[in-house]
């Protein structure tokens, strides 16, 4: 299942790659209000297109696609595949996220990523301070400190999505369910996966994202109880 916004020059690349991951079934876009030709693109990859009228924000995407593919389930509930939707050809390497929830040693796996670079070759990312929050934040409500715990590279049982429910919004969407899951006793498994997606870098484009990214894991964390206390925090 894979939420997009505004990817029409990727979406199809991603989507065809998917197709050919073993065990795929299903390819579920989301075209979370995009202003593009998104859902078109990815209508003519071969993906079932789902809309929202206007952004609902990732959470509600995932949520969105998550019924779509109930209502083709059969008797026996398909596991969820969610892949970002700017990984392009790289979307095949997320192939290790099935199998360990296919043979039940996880009931939710995440995707840990190479270093991810620019276009121009320079280093992704900013300062890590989203990223030390989140973890921090798990760590202190789960008792795991996870490697990569905004990776948005997952795959989970359906009934590991549904205990989960509702989502939290925004950017917190992944630290909430690893704490929400995690305290509930549901297995948790980071597997190495490569796959590329479009980094952000340092400029103030990138900076207003991480800002967003901060408030709302913060808001999350809140939510939950579990703001690290400062031994904690790293």
């Amino acid at each position: 299942m894979i939420p997009a916004k505004d990817e029409a020059e990727r979406i199809a690349a991603t989507v065809d790659a998917v197709h050919k991951i073993a065990g795929v079934d299903l390819v579920v876009v989301v075209d979370d209000g995009s202003t593009d030709g998104t859902a078109e693109a990815a209508e003519r990859a071969g993906a079932v297109v789902v809309r929202h009228a206007k952004n609902r924000g990732k959470a509600a995407a995932m949520e969105t696609g998550a019924a779509a593919v109930a209502e083709r389930d059969g008797a026996r509930a398909r596991h969820l595949l969610f892949l970002d939707a700017d990984l392009t050809d790289t979307a095949t390497g997320a192939e290790p996220l099935i199998e360990p929830v296919l043979a039940g040693r996880a009931d939710m796996t995440i995707g840990t990523l190479p270093a991810q670079v620019r276009a121009d070759g320079s280093k992704a990312g900013g300062h890590g301070f989203v990223v030390r929050l989140a973890r921090s934040g798990i760590e202190e409500a789960t008792g795991w400190a996870p490697e990569q715990p905004l990776s948005g590279q997952r795959c989970l049982t359906r009934v590991a999505f549904e205990a989960a429910l509702p989502l939290a919004s925004g950017f917190g969407v992944e630290t909430a369910l690893s704490i929400d899951l995690g305290r509930k006793g549901f297995r948790i498994l980071e597997v190495p996966i490569d796959v590329r997606h479009r980094a952000t870098g340092t400029d103030w484009r990138g900076q207003v994202h991480r800002g967003r990214q901060f408030l709302h894991v913060r808001r999350a964390l809140a939510a939950r109880s579990a703001l690290p206390s400062r031994k904690n925090a790293r």
